[in-house]
């Protein structure tokens, strides 16, 4: 029997695609504009990058690299793309030459834009009144690499159990972010399934704990192995959950892909 089921988040109860894109350009956008005004009103020169004026694409990339960079040296916050993005916009500030306390208030101003402009996101339209119904009968976490605001997300009521895996330095497809989220449910393994669109992040490591799993993908494949279904979109999950409660006699399920 099952007694409580987890969540991936992205890709999973909503469509991220663009999501990220306009979040990663609008809260660098806000930067520079804001930073400009601030300057303009202080008279002081516009910030450069190397011998020419922070811009738009070439600060965007320059970003990407120090959070690469960063990632290496820092192996332990490689999941952890909140601090990454945050110190490596003080890093990018600071060579462009602004003071470190300057650069550490305008990197957090601007981590504050991308918590604003992540949250943007659109649940399916059946994620709500799902996720209702199942809280009636098993217990709720979510578990995200993701670095939305896990507290002010539109289905944040559905989980009073939330795992940042980036934040507790157990990205997935790190155990312990499953475990960690088993221990708060105070659920075992075989008792728990985990519902998430990655194969490598969500599926694999769900499986090799123990866990049900319910693969969201259009694509069938690849062969699953036991425990593991697949459902096309989270609209199925209902009834891929009554046939699991079902008498162990289970005949195959339709349209369910290979198994």
């Amino acid at each position: 029997m099952l007694h409580a089921i987890t969540f991936d988040l992205d890709d999973t109860l909503w469509d991220n695609a663009g999501v990220m894109e306009r979040t990663e350009h609008g809260h660098y956008r806000w930067l520079l504009a804001a930073l400009g005004a601030w300057q303009s009103a202080r008279s002081e020169p516009p910030l450069a990058l190397g011998e020419a004026a922070l811009n738009q694409a070439d600060g965007l990339a320059d970003y990407l690299v120090r959070r690469q960079r960063l990632a290496v040296e820092v192996p332990e916050r490689r999941g952890d793309f909140t601090w990454l993005r945050l110190r490596a916009l003080e890093e990018q500030l600071e060579a462009c030459g602004l003071d470190r306390s300057a650069a550490v208030e305008w990197a957090a101003a601007a981590m504050n834009e991308f918590h604003h402009l992540r949250l943007q996101v659109t649940p399916h339209p059946e994620a709500d009144a799902l996720l209702a119904a199942l809280a009636g009968r098993y217990r709720l976490a979510a578990i995200t690499n993701g670095n939305i605001q896990l507290a002010c997300q539109p289905l944040a009521h559905h989980f009073p159990v939330a795992i940042a895996a980036g934040e507790i330095l157990a990205p997935k497809p790190d155990p312990r972010a499953f475990l960690t989220a088993l221990d708060r449910l105070q659920t075992r393994p075989e008792h728990a399934m985990h519902v998430g669109d990655s194969w490598a992040e969500d599926i694999v490591p769900a499986a090799e704990l123990g866990m049900h799993a319910a693969w969201v993908s259009e694509r069938a494949d690849r062969p699953l192995p036991p425990g593991v279904q697949r459902i096309a979109h989270i609209r199925e999950l209902p009834e891929l959950l009554a046939w699991l409660e079902a008498s162990p006699r289970r005949p195959a399920r339709r349209g369910a892909g290979p198994r």
